[in-house]
């Protein structure tokens, strides 16, 4: 379940990434060209809100559990993806643009097993102190 769970976060990484830096560097009316609709109705400072998160997120499904480092950001991250891709849905819905609302879901259902896995049974322990200065 562990290379399981790793395989999801970095598929969901690279998503995020993508999805988020996309947002980040491109104006909303390059974006709607690009086949995201929203971006043209939605205000823009949300658009790039949602998108430093979408990015922020996407770092914090790797890096804490890859470094050992505070490893229960993991769970964190995911819940918070989980959240940004619930609106994401809500919005495509209440824009009459149900068609578009189940890759969000997709993404919110795999967040969601993220996070428990990561926040339960299958946690990440963090690194221990074994390497002192001496």
């Amino acid at each position: 379940m562990n290379i399981v769970l790793w395989v999801v976060q970095i598929l969901l990484a690279a998503v995020f990434l993508l999805a988020g830096g996309t947002k980040l560097l491109y104006a909303p009316e390059r974006l709607v060209e690009m086949g995201m609709a929203y971006a043209g109705y939605v205000p823009s400072a949300l658009v790039k809100l949602a998108a430093f998160a979408e990015v922020v997120g996407a770092v914090g499904l790797i890096l804490p559990s890859l470094f050992r480092f505070s490893p229960e950001y993991t769970p964190r991250a995911a819940i918070g993806l989980a959240t940004v891709m619930l609106l994401a849905a809500g919005t495509h819905l209440l824009n009459g643009e149900a068609n578009l609302m189940f890759v969000p879901l997709i993404l919110l259902v795999l967040c969601s097993f993220v996070a428990w896995g990561r926040g339960g049974k299958y946690a990440i322990k963090p690194a221990g102190l074994e390497r002192r200065l001496v």
